[in-house]
């Protein structure tokens, strides 16, 4: 089923033919009364019945169309057509009138408890904005549009996030926290091929909520501690042995002093343990040799 539009009546017109039948049928019923039982009577009043009835279900007719609504019409079961354009219309008594809301529409998922990639289990909610692009298909294709969509919703979600591990715990590995647009983009693209068949068209999608599940997240916490002091301490490892040979280079190209391995050895191993040292350090002044 493709939506196909469909042009309805203009109301105003509708409504000055509704104003001559109802003249039509007052200048009958009239002429009924002034035949006075003639042949002409029963003629008259025939016609007075039929306009009668015409103008009681002329009124039946009409509808308006909102900005940003659309009115799906059927007709003894056949759908008919849609009409888009905002205003004040008429069509056929007979035609059903569904009324379908055109605005973008946000939906908040809840928050659901999924098993990442590699098992951790996660709690995770999104928000999506989400709009009806064909009419005829969220009317026939499907039972219930919006339920569609956010059963849909809820299950792009859960198997995205079993998808991908929550951290990166190897280098260059996607993850639910430091690929958010990545993870995103795969979100809206299988939740709009997954609501294709509802006429939904997917505007944006966003986490809401990211975190590990209650019963995991202090020994996480514990295990991103321990990998940040891990980074830190490897960062200051190497900014010390920086130092240290620039420090010796130094020495040796301004002829300060001559040391021999055993000297170097020493004064490495003192600059490293001041350079990365968490406290600070308490000096030794050494007042003999080192070989005393």
């Amino acid at each position: 089923m493709t939506e196909r539009p469909v042009r309805a009546f203009n109301g105003w017109l509708a409504v000055l033919s509704e104003a001559v039948v109802v003249v039509l049928t007052v200048g009958c019923i009239g002429a009924a009364v002034a035949a006075e039982g003639g042949a002409s009577t029963g003629i008259f009043a025939a016609l007075a019945v039929l306009l009668s009835l015409k103008a009681l279900t002329l009124p039946v007719g009409f509808f308006l169309v909102k900005p940003n609504q659309a009115k799906v019409l059927v007709s003894f079961g056949r759908y008919v057509g849609t009409v888009r354009d905002e205003g004040f219309w008429w069509t056929y008594p007979w035609r059903v009138r569904r009324t379908f809301s055109l605005r973008i529409k946000t939906f908040d998922s809840d928050t659901l408890k999924v098993n990442d990639a590699v098992g951790n289990p996660v709690e995770i909610a999104s928000v999506i904005n989400w709009q009806v692009k064909d009419t005829a298909k969220a009317a026939f294709d499907v039972e219930d549009y919006q339920g569609f969509v956010h059963i849909q919703t809820e299950a792009a979600v859960r198997h995205v996030a079993s998808e991908y591990p929550y951290d990166d715990y190897e280098d260059g590995q996607v993850s639910l926290r430091g690929n958010a647009d990545e993870v995103m983009a795969t979100l809206q693209n299988e939740l709009q091929d997954r609501l294709q068949a509802a006429g939904v068209t997917v505007l944006d999608t966003r986490l809401r909520r990211l975190a590990y599940a209650p019963e995991i997240a202090g020994e996480m916490l514990r295990r991103q501690q321990a990998k940040a002091v891990v980074a830190a301490r490897k960062t200051i490892v190497e900014g010390a042995v920086g130092m240290v040979d620039h420090a010796l280079e130094m020495l040796s190209q301004q002829n300060i002093i001559e040391l021999d391995e055993e000297r170097k050895a020493t004064m490495v191993s003192n600059l490293l343990v001041v350079l990365c040292s968490d406290r600070g350090v308490q000096p030794v002044v050494n007042s003999g040799s080192l070989y005393q």
